[in-house]
């Protein structure tokens, strides 16, 4: 990084700091729920785990609600380039060790913070969580994992460098619809799977170079760090669209930033279809666009002999396994038929119930130094599958992928969607 930046961006930092702590107030008063006395309903403070957030948009709103509300954790810190939201979760954690920050690398400094929420536009995600790596960070980062394929890669090698517990933010693996259904087929119940069909909303729309409905170009908020916002991006003219968190348009389906519903929702349901088939560790062999060899939606071929589509216009939010004996269909209301959700595994049959949350299965793992249920590996493949079927959208023309090497094979023009220039300063690792 930048020392330079550093040191400049440390002046408007501290003066938004200065400002934030006057409008919340102080001197700060140890509450006996900071303390973790008798009666707080909190573990005592040096047995929580003390965390910091860095995004406080939509998701990381709620994001933040579920860890600072959680007894075993003390959030401390929080971060984001939009002073009003920056201003309003620091009032909401209202931590007498509190800080907030407009520049994330002021909060991966800490030397006192255990574990880091990461919850900003995916273009962020790789730089910011393997910098927090580095800093003896535990992390839990929102889905999809990354913005291109070796950002996915270089993510889970720095969690195994770096010895870090790394929660990926598919909490469909923690939903008993999808802990029934998967159990059911990983046990046979509807035979060898043959097809699998997901359901998307939008249809699945990929992102596109210049985003949905896009409005006028306009200066920037007062206060707002739209170059920090950008980071690695490409420079471009603001626009309120551009930096909207609106799943009907906004940054998720411009390619600078996200990858559209592909990749959004995609990162939910075919991370439920690899789990299901068993492929935690692997990935399709074949990408067809839709409209080629005969597929009339996008579709992935697996070494395994199965076969997953994107689903028409009008397929339900969800996925549905077709096997040689039976069907399910499952999403995040319901498990069909009713057989699926009434099957538990015996002591010697396949059962990925952990029985606890998505965020609790994170903090207990942070505890026992253990893989979470959608460790960063599984994060980084459910991705990969959502990225391939955009390169291939993108370039309109089949792909071969090795899942093993991860490489496109024989298509140097699809190859160079696996990895994006950066705008410096920034770098990975």
């Amino acid at each position: 990084m930048n020392p330079k930046q550093n040191n400049e961006s440390g002046v408007s930092r501290r003066r938004f700091l200065a400002g934030a702590a006057a409008t919340i107030g102080t001197p700060y008063i140890l509450t006996s729920a900071a303390l973790g006395q008798p009666g707080s309903g909190k573990a005592p403070a040096n047995s929580r785990i003390v965390m910091g957030q860095i995004g406080i948009g939509n998701q990381g709103s709620g994001l933040l609600g579920n860890f600072h509300g959680k007894s075993q954790v003390q959030m401390i810190a929080v971060s984001d380039v939009k002073p009003p939201i920056l201003d309003a979760a620091y009032k909401r954690i209202g931590s007498p060790q509190g800080g907030a920050y407009l520049d994330f690398r002021d909060i991966i400094a800490r030397p006192d913070i255990d574990a880091l929420v990461i919850a900003t536009p995916d273009h962020w995600h790789a730089i910011m969580c393997i910098e927090a790596m580095k800093n003896g960070k535990d992390v839990y980062c929102e889905k999809p994992l990354s913005l291109t394929i070796a950002e996915a890669r270089a993510m889970v090698d720095a969690a195994r460098r770096y010895g870090r517990v790394f929660q990926t933010g598919s909490m469909q693996r923690s939903m008993d619809t999808f802990r029934f259904a998967v159990n059911a087929i990983r046990n046979g119940v509807i035979g060898n799977i043959k097809t699998m069909t997901v359901g998307l909303p939008n249809d699945g729309r990929t992102a596109l170079e210049y985003g949905l409905g896009r409005g006028p170009d306009t200066a920037p908020p007062p206060g707002f760090d739209y170059d920090m916002w950008l980071g690695p991006a490409p420079l471009r003219p603001y626009n309120s669209e551009r930096v909207s968190g609106n799943y009907g348009g906004g940054w998720r389906y411009y390619r600078d930033y996200s990858g559209g519903m592909m990749t959004d929702w995609g990162a939910h349901h075919f991370d439920i279809a690899q789990w299901a088939m068993g492929m935690d560790n692997s990935g399709p062999t074949e990408i067809y666009p839709a409209g080629t060899e005969g597929y009339p939606t996008l579709t992935y071929k697996y070494a395994n002999g199965v076969v997953m589509s994107l689903g028409p216009k009008g397929f339900p939010n969800g996925l549905k396994v077709v096997g040689d004996a039976g069907e399910i269909f499952v999403s995040r209301s319901e498990v069909t038929p009713d057989a699926a959700r009434r099957f538990r595994p015996g002591p010697l049959e396949v059962n990925v119930n952990r029985g606890r949350g998505h965020d609790e299965d994170w903090i207990e793992c942070i505890k026992t130094r253990e893989k979470p249920i959608c460790d960063v590996e599984i994060g980084a493949r459910s991705a990969t599958v959502c990225h391939l079927g955009n390169i291939c959208q993108w370039v309109q023309r089949p792909i071969k992928w090795d899942p093993a090497k991860e490489e496109i094979i024989g298509d140097p023009e699809a190859s160079r969607w696996l990895s994006r220039p950066y705008r410096a300063p920034w770098r990975l690792g």
